[in-house]
Order: C-alpha cells, then structure tokens, then sequence
C-alpha cells in the first residue's frame, strides 16, 4: 500500500480511536486558578524543594494506599537537582492507582519522576512496570535502571500532555510486569499541571495535502531545548512549569553556528496575551545563527539530531524570534526534518511582523522503522535562490513530542546501556574493545613499542571508524563539539561588604591565606592595566606583589560578567588549599570583599604552553623542551587522578592551562571546573558537561558521563597542538581543517601527518620518537574513553618519547622525500 494512503488511513484511524474532546481553545485559561497536583511519593509531610515548588505527600490521592509502602533512598548522587520529591518512594507490589480530580476543559501535564536507587530491600535494577493514564499507555515493560544507565542520568523524568477528560477524573494506574519474577514498581514523583490547548493542526511533512489536528492527541515530550540559550528550570517557565535545555549536545558536528541575546533595548512583544504560554521570554531572547560568513554559510545547515522511537508520528515544534532584523527578506532559509522540506522559504519577519516578536512552526512527521533509523534531523539552511538580504538561519527554541499511536499507545522500549567492560592495565597493550549505542566502532591498541601488526590494527580499526562515520553522521566523533552547558555557577555572590573573614576561611582545611583587599590593590597598583598580563573565562589576570614587594605573584580577578562564578571560585579554592605537587600551580591566597573573588598565585615568568606555541613573538620551542612539558603537565594531570582518596577530574585541559616557570617547568592550572571524582567501586559521575571547545571529550558530551579518560581526551588534542604549532579550532580554515584533532587524526589515517607539523621542529625530530608519540596521542582521542589509556599510560609514553629522541642515532624528520616516504609506509604498514 503506498505511503501516504496508509498515513492517511492512520490518521482517520487514531482521530476515531481516540477519546473524541471539544477544544478548550475557547476556555480562558488561567494558573492561579487551575488544578494541579504535585506530589513527593513516598513523604509523609508537604515539603520544598531547591526551586521552591511545594511538593505534597501522595497518600490521599491512592485508592488503596495499604497496597503500597514508602522507602528511602539509600544513597543521594551529588547530581540530583534537589532531594525532593527523589528521596523518597512509593513502592507497589501489586498494580495501584492514583485518582486526581481534574477539570474537564484543559489538557494536563503529566509529569512522572524517578530516581533509581536502591530503597531497603528494594534494588530498583529489579524494576520493571507499566503506566497508563486516562486509557493511554504511557510507559510499558520500563525499566528505570536500565533507561538511567543508559542515558547516563542520574534521575529520569518523563514529561506527557493527555487530552482534557469530559468525566473530570485522571486515574493513574502503575502496575508491576508480570514477566519478571519479584518484580516490582516505583515512582519519586507525580506531577499533574493543567495548562490550556496549545496544539493545533500541523501539515504532514512530505505530504503537501495532509494536516493532522495534533489537539486530539495525547503526547509524550521527547526534547524541549532553549537554543542558543541556558537551561531554565521550571519555575521560570511562563506558567506552564516546563523545564527548557541547552541545544549544544544535540547539534551536528562542528557547524553549532554562533549564539547571540537580545539586546536591552530590545523587548520581546507577544502577539497575544495566551501567546507566552508557547515559550517564556527567555527562550526568545537568545538565539543561535549560522554566523556572519555568507559564503561559509552557503555550504552547512544548521543541524540538530535526536534518538527517537520509530513507528510513531513525531511533532516537531520551532520557535522564532528576530531581534535584529526588522524587514521582510532580510533572511530567509529552508527548514528540512529528516532530509525532508517543511518550510522552502521561512521568513521571521514575514510571519512575526516585526522585530522582537515571537512566532512558532509546528511539522508533524511519520517515522516508520523499515529505514532502521531512529534519529530525528532538523536543520536550516539559507535560501539561496530567492536571494536573501542575508545568507543565514536562526532558531530560538525547539520542542519534539511524540504523538500516540492507534493503539492509544506511548511507550517506546528500554534503551539499550553501553557495556562496560574491564579497563586495562596502566603500561600494557590494550586490546580492542566494541561498544554499542547507536555510535561507531572503534578498535584501538595501546602498547608501549610500535609493531607492524598493532599498528595494522589501529589502521583498521580507523578505516571502519570512518566508514561508520560516513554511514551514521549523529556525531562528529573525534573532534569539535560545544559544552553543553554555560560554566556559569548558580550560586551568586556574597553581599558581605565586610573586610573579615569570608566563605574561603572554612575552605582547604583552613590551609588557604585569606588576603584583604587593601592588600591586593596596593600589589596591584590598583589593578592598573599595565600590570595585566593574561584574561581567562574567569577574568584578568595581573602580575603583583605582596608582603611589602618581595614577593612576585599572580593575581587573578572575577569579572563580573564572567562565564565561571562562584562554585568555581570556592571549587578552586577548596582544591588547590590541598593539592601540593610540583606540576600543578601554587594557591597561596585568595580574597574575597566587597563582591570581589580574587585569587593569588604564584607567578609563572614563561607563562603559558600556547604562547610558545603559536601567535606569539616568542622564540620556538625546541622538541625536547616541548616534550619535556608535555611529560611535567601529564604527571600534574596523573597526579589529580591517582594521587588523592577520590579522583579529581580537572575538566579543563588544554594549552592555556599549562603554565610554565622560570625554569620552563610545567604546572597544571586553573581548577575552577574540575570534579571530584569517583571512589574505587564507582566507574564515572554524572553531571552537567563543561568544558572548552575542541578540547571536548564526545563520549563526556553524549552521555554526560565524566570519567578520568575525558581528561586523556583534551590532553591529546594539546599533545598535537605541541607538535603541529595551530590552535585546537581555527574557524578560518576550511571546514575539514577547523578541528586540529580530526584534521591531524585524518592526516595520520592517510599518512600525511609529517605536512602539518610546526616547521620549526620538523627537522629535529627523531623518526622512532615522532611515531610513538602520534600513536600515543591518536590514542587519546579515541572515541570511547575505555579505548584511550590511563594518564599514567600517557605518561610512561611519553617518557619513552623523550628517551628514543635523545638516542643521537635515531633518524630524523628531514625535508627529503625519501624520509617522508618511509613515514607514509609506516603509516599505511
């Protein structure tokens, strides 16, 4: 049967199926007066949570709360965002149901919280249940263990809009599988919020003739992004207490465009007082475009990709909101859904009106499994041919729900965890390894000598990389990808205008000298700009003096609208108070008055790794020397993994935080991101990713799972920028080239690397010594952390390096083609 009359049919179908409503588009809506419920299950009392929502006990709301009992987490992971409604359970070992009393003239969100951890006798991996509300199904045969692990969170939230109900009752029913013995059910948390009809009839993507009235629909929220913006927690949701996420994981390759906010004097006007239900203010004050390069802009889409369930409809929801433009084809651009045209000539303009006003697009699109592909593309392209003003795109937020099927059916199976298996031992060979999660075969060898068969392997293993690579483009595997989030700390800063002790007193184990800050102007002129001699994501950075002039330090100073805040600054400190080694930068002090957080080092006379690199007037560093750092960063890097009770993961390697002293040793810096790690029992920790661009782990990306080999990850991309002499990402240069790690990692595939070596060094270095280290650092940025090597395997290697270039009989690297030609076999061996 064709396509679209079997779509056709579906939809005549589910509109029958469904349970039929009048629309309450036509009943004012308002949340003060609106029922909803939101419950901690499992409480015995009413409690607050970190937002400050008042979540309620569930009892009373249970038709047979004796069937049910309540437990306690055993354990509380640092990333929950609040120990309420997580803490505490609701346990059934028999199927149970909650009945709400509801208005019949409004859709309601359905929020169902989890938290996966083990409750008494109860392991939660033991779970296994299904959930239906209003005759939909919602959940089927899920598993909260699995669908953590799997997505690497630490909690689970799944997010449904059902249909407004003309008998004003919502039963909710949770019931234990019966496939599983000793089964059982739970749930955190219920949420039940009304909210007015906010669906309508959408065209059918590929279908010029088709509309589907996704208001008879119940839908289960797959992805709800703020792009180009931050997160927004739910209490600063315009009413509806939706939760809004950072688009930069989901963003394809290196193309993430540029992000820019609304200008103060810029206010965003809805057409309509029920418009701000659509999206809050501040998913249409920020936005992400494609940049200011027409010609670079004519040859990408803005892309964005999601893991969806096949075989069900999915409605695809863009928000829009021009704050700098004001006329009608100033810019328009092409919207494409997965390789399909849903909109060959969008105009912000020309729908909003006028600057500052926000306006939406709904698709709805069929996503059949026959293709046995479960990603959802969106991108955006300029459209060229009606010659635009500008040649650019623009999106403000981006919301996907997936629609119910005629089987009054939500539920999609459990994702399938990584498997994780066995690390290596440090200094040994380490064999190749497969994972699965819809991502790339790598196989990779660590071994400290170089032999024709395992570099046979690598060689492989790297041709089917890229051969899945090209097959499956969700990811850009090794190379350029955004943080995922801004580094801009919550908290806020003291008020204290005291000149006393502050918050860094209690910190470091009282280890951390607290200066006034008399002292640090006095030391710094004033902060007189001469005296700058560096600016970081945490502010300036000024050369000084304390105790009367005698002694030479670096003073480092917050800027107030600096993207790292206070957690950073305590984290620093609270770090680094402890931490003594001759390879990480000295904390003598810190001072923190008059809304000031200023820290105090001790001075670095060479500076940074990166000045000696490239963009500098400074003369070039020889190889050993370069070596020689690389060796004294890796030991500072090695030590924060192995050296303390927990490991402490610095987050933030690369060029520029590897300072050097007056006698050119090198010493880790700048721990305002780092992470206190796991225990000996524990594998990763899960948390919000940060970072810097290009030196980004992508397995730390996709599953924001932080691991000791995120570290590896960035200090591979440094070891090239020592030996290549270029920046980590450098947008002027062709596409291909932007990304130092994938432009190198290919070079070496295809046996050019010897091209893109800094010129200064090319002549000095031993040929034994340049193949041990390029595999050493292609094997820090595999693409799955189990195939990198530890730091201390990074470490020994390099070492090794150092002892092969002092060997005075060791070839070089010359400009004759005959050296060049041996280092292509060996590549290709």
């Amino acid at each position: 049967m064709d396509s679209k009359i079997q779509i056709h049919i579906w939809s005549i179908i589910i509109i029958s199926c469904t349970i039929t409503k009048v629309h309450s588009q036509n009943k004012p809506f308002n949340p003060s007066s609106s029922d909803s419920f939101i419950l901690a299950c499992g409480s015995t009392s009413d409690a607050i949570d970190a937002n400050g929502r008042k979540w309620s006990s569930d009892t009373k709301f249970l038709t047979s709360p004796n069937n049910s009992l309540s437990a306690t987490a055993q354990s509380q992971d640092p990333s929950l965002p609040s120990t309420i409604p997580y803490m505490t359970a609701r346990i059934f070992k028999s199927s149970a149901t909650y009945t709400f009393s509801i208005s019949p003239n409004f859709r309601h969100w359905i929020r169902l919280h989890f938290y996966p951890s083990s409750y008494e006798n109860f392991d939660s991996s033991n779970s296994f249940f299904s959930v239906t509300a209003g005759g939909f199904i919602l959940l089927d045969n899920f598993s909260v263990s699995i669908t953590a692990e799997a997505l690497t969170q630490a909690y689970i939230i799944r997010e449904f809009s059902i249909i407004s109900l003309d008998y004003g009752t919502l039963n909710l029913t949770i019931t234990p599988s019966s496939s599983y013995n000793d089964s059982f059910a739970f749930i955190n948390g219920i949420e039940i919020i009304s909210m007015p009809e906010i669906f309508q009839s959408v065209p059918m993507v590929g279908f010029s003739d088709e509309n589907m009235d996704t208001g008879s629909y119940t839908m289960q929220t797959m992805f709800r992004l703020n792009v180009g913006g931050n997160y927004i927690p739910a209490n600063n949701d315009s009413g509806l207490s939706r939760i809004w996420y950072d688009d930069s994981p989901y963003i394809y390759g290196a193309g993430f465009g540029v992000t820019s906010q609304a200008d103060s004097n810029v206010s965003i006007a809805y057409p309509s007082d029920g418009a701000k239900f659509i999206a809050p203010v501040d998913v249409y004050s920020t936005a992400r475009s494609m940049g200011p390069t027409a010609k670079l802009n004519q040859n990408y889409n803005l892309t964005w990709v999601f893991e969806i369930d096949v075989n069900f409809t999915y409605l695809v929801r863009l928000h829009f909101c021009d704050f700098h433009l004001d006329k009608v084809n100033q810019m328009v651009f092409s919207i494409f859904i997965n390789n399909q045209t849903a909109e060959a000539e969008a105009d912000v303009i020309g729908w909003s009106g006028g600057k500052g006003v926000p306006v939406y697009r709904e698709y709805a699109i069929y996503v059949n499994g026959r293709s046995g592909d479960d990603h959802l593309w969106v991108a955006l392209h300029p459209n060229v041919e009606v010659k635009p003003e500008f040649y650019d795109s623009i999106l403000n937020g981006l919301e996907i729900f997936k629609l119910n099927d005629t089987k009054l059916n939500l539920a999609g199976p459990n994702p399938v965890p990584v498997k994780v298996e066995e690390q290596p031992m440090q200094g040994r060979p380490m064999s190749p390894s497969k994972s699965r999660n819809h991502g790339v075969i790598i196989g990779s060898v660590l071994g400290s000598l170089a032999g024709c068969c395992l570099l046979l392997g690598i060689i492989i293993a790297f041709i089917k990389h890229n051969k899945k690579r090209d097959r499956d483009e969700f990811s850009s595997t090794i190379g350029w990808l955004p943080i995922y989030a801004s580094s801009r700390s919550s908290g806020t800063r003291s008020n204290s205008k005291s000149s006393g002790s502050s918050n860094i007193s209690s910190l470091g184990g009282g280890l951390c000298r607290h200066f006034s800050l008399a002292e640090i102007r006095l030391g710094t002129d004033d902060f007189s700009e001469s005296r700058v001699i560096g600016v970081g994501g945490f502010g300036k950075v000024y050369k000084g003096f304390i105790d009367g002039n005698t002694t030479k330090v670096a003073i480092k100073r917050a800027n107030p609208s600096s993207e790292q805040g206070v957690h950073e600054f305590l984290n620093e400190i609270d770090l680094l108070s402890k931490l003594r080694h001759l390879h990480l930068v000295s904390l003598i002090g810190a001072c923190e008055e008059n809304n000031e957080m200023i820290l105090v080092y001790d001075y670095m006379a060479n500076g940074t790794l990166r000045e000696h690199l490239y963009k500098s007037d400074n003369p070039p560093l020889s190889w050993e020397q370069r070596l020689r750092i690389c060796i004294g960063a890796a030991r500072g890097i090695h030590y924060l993994h192995t050296g303390a009770k927990y490991t402490i993961i610095h987050r933030d390697v690369k060029s520029t935080n590897i300072l050097l002293d007056e006698k050119w040793v090198a010493k880790v810096s700048d721990f305002g991101l780092s992470k206190t790690g796991y225990a000996v029992n524990q594998t990763h920790v899960s948390t919000i990713v940060k970072g810097s661009f290009g030196y980004l782990d992508p397995e730390y990306f996709r599953r924001q799972q932080l691991t000791d080999k995120s570290d590896v990850y960035s200090f591979g991309v440094v070891l090239f920028e020592v030996l290549c002499g270029r920046p980590a990402l450098n947008p002027s240069l062709p596409k291909e080239q932007v990304s130092l790690a994938d432009w190198a990692v290919s070079n070496y595939r295809m046996g050019t690397l010897d091209e893109i070596i800094d010129p200064h060094i090319k002549g000095e270095i031993n040929l034994e010594c340049l193949k041990h280290f390029v595999e050493t650092v292609v094997k820090c940025l595999c693409d799955h952390g189990l195939d990198r090597p530890s730091m201390g395997a990074v470490l020994w290697n390099l070492e090794y390096c150092l002892q092969m270039q002092n060997n005075p009989n060791g070839p070089k690297i010359v400009a004759e083609r005959k050296a060049n030609d041996a280092y292509a076999m060996y590549a290709h061996c």
